[in-house]
């Protein structure tokens, strides 16, 4: 099977949401459950002083669909919300 790049947006909190600390959080989540993939973060500015952290992994393509993920870092603290927008399978 393939592998696929998962990309989720991860809305902080509040403008004093420590998004440095919950990419770190975000990382060991996605390493414990897709492995230790490609991986790669970005802030993005959403409105308000509000930003949301952007975050692309690979993971198998096997390894199923990705709510796992995403349920376990919507309990990090200072995180809003959690949505996967992306998911493509990779080439190469």
């Amino acid at each position: 099977m393939a592998d696929v790049v998962v990309t989720m947006r991860i809305m902080g909190a509040s403008p004093e949401t420590d998004l440095k600390a919950v990419d770190k959080e975000v990382r060991s989540i996605i390493e414990k459950n897709a492995g230790k993939g490609a991986y790669q973060s970005r802030e993005e500015p959403v409105a308000f002083g509000i930003k949301a952290l952007i975050v692309s992994f690979v993971m198998p393509e096997e390894g199923g669909k990705t709510d796992a993920i995403e349920n376990e870092i919507q309990a990090i603290d200072g995180v809003e919300s959690v949505s996967t927008i992306d998911v493509r399978r990779s080439i190469g």
